[in-house]
Parts: C-alpha cells; structure tokens; sequence
C-alpha cells in the first residue's frame, strides 16, 4: 500500500490514491482480507517440510503460502526472524504439553521414562512439523533460533526435573544433582529423535529402546552417586 507520507500534498491526490486501492484490491484472486498468526505459523510449516530452515524462506514465500499481500504480514511480525522465535515458542508449549499428559497418565508399570520416549516416537509419525522445527532450528538455525529452542528445551528439563524427584519420593529413591540428570535425557531424547528422524518405524522403535535403555543408566548412576 502507498503510504500518504509518499504522495503529493495535495487532500485530493490523496483522496484519488485511496480511491484507486480500494478499486484494485478486491480484483487480487486469492488474497485474505484478514490473517491470523496461526495461519502464518501453518503457512510456514508447510513450506519448510523435514529439511528446510525457516532462515531460507522469503516473506513474499510465506505470504504466498498464507495468501495474503507481503505487507499484511506486518501487522503480526516486524520481520521472518520475529515469527520464526514465535514459532519455536510454540512447538515447544505444544510438545511439552503433549509430553506433560503422557507423564501423568503414567503408572509404575508404565514408566515416565517410557512415556516420554515413547510419544516422541509417536509424534515423529503425527507430527505437525513442531518437533521436526525444533530439532532442525537447533542445529542448523540462527543464533537467536538456537537461543529460542535452548529456552524450550530448559523449559523441558525443569518440568522433567520436578517429575524425576517426585517419582523418586515415590519410589522411597534419591537422585544426585536431578537438574544435571534431566539436562542429560532432554539432551539425550531430542539427540536421538534428531538422528531417526528420517528412518522407518521398525528403526526408530529399536532406537526408542536404546535411548530407554541409556535413561535408565544415568538415572541409575544418579543414584548411586547420592549414596557413595
């Protein structure tokens, strides 16, 4: 749109400028009058698939995708980077509050530690591309993307510290340093989910009980630290 500070002086040039837009924007096939952030994020989901980086995308991309003008755009983001960290904000309150119902639906014999690794397996073949963005942008995304999923997955190991040391009450158990353990599998699970990401079900099951396995080690080991 023509911004009145760029046209002549004159009230009625002004008046003529706006007359014409209003004209010519119905004519636009395809565009939205109004958009959502929501509709941005989705937008931006679907054009950046399993490899992409949202570094790579244009705003024109990303307003095509979403059907709308570039400069409707602006009235959620000031720019990609802006919505890319919004974006990362919302994979992970989307993850964790998936991850947080499977934990409190688990029993002693269906551990949180399965629980966890076993619907970040799960997600891999539902995902909405949230998980596939977090792993991708914290290995090959900007500075400030890294920062914003590093904030995401702190947010991960703290809730995953609290369950650790209210199952271990439970179990009459006491860990050494659980902010160092739930450091140790937030980073072990998302390194993992990282590496099969692209592989088959059978693959990623087989995987999934590696990384259980190796869970169970450090919290193990944990243990026996608080005792020595």
């Amino acid at each position: 749109m023509v911004h009145s500070s760029l046209l002549a002086s004159s009230p009625n040039m002004v008046n003529e400028q706006d007359i014409v837009f209003e004209k010519l924007a119905p004519r636009t096939v395809g565009r939205k009058a109004t958009i959502t952030k929501e509709e941005l994020f989705q937008a931006t989901l679907n054009l950046i698939g399993p490899q992409k980086s949202i570094a790579s995308l244009s705003l024109r991309e990303i307003a095509r995708e979403a059907g709308i003008a570039p400069n409707s755009f602006y009235r959620h983001f000031k720019d990609i980077d802006q919505l890319a960290i919004e974006l990362i904000d919302q994979a992970g309150i989307v993850l964790r509050q998936i991850i947080r119902e499977a934990r409190m639906q688990a029993s002693l014999e269906h551990s949180i530690i399965r629980s966890s690794v076993e619907i970040f397996t799960q997600q891999l073949d539902v995902d909405e591309g949230y998980l596939g963005l977090l792993l991708r942008e914290g290995y090959t995304g900007s500075a400030s993307y890294k920062a914003a999923v590093e904030r995401q997955l702190n947010s991960f190991e703290q809730e995953l510290q609290d369950d650790l040391v209210r199952m271990e009450k439970l179990k009459g158990h006491q860990i050494a340093r659980p902010d160092l353990v739930a450091k140790a599998i937030t980073q072990l699970v998302f390194n993992m989910r990282a590496k099969v990401i692209d592989l088959s079900i059978e693959k990623r099951t087989e995987i999934a009980h590696q990384t259980m396995l190796m869970i169970r080690m450090i919290i193990v080991g944990a243990r026996h630290l608080e005792e020595s």
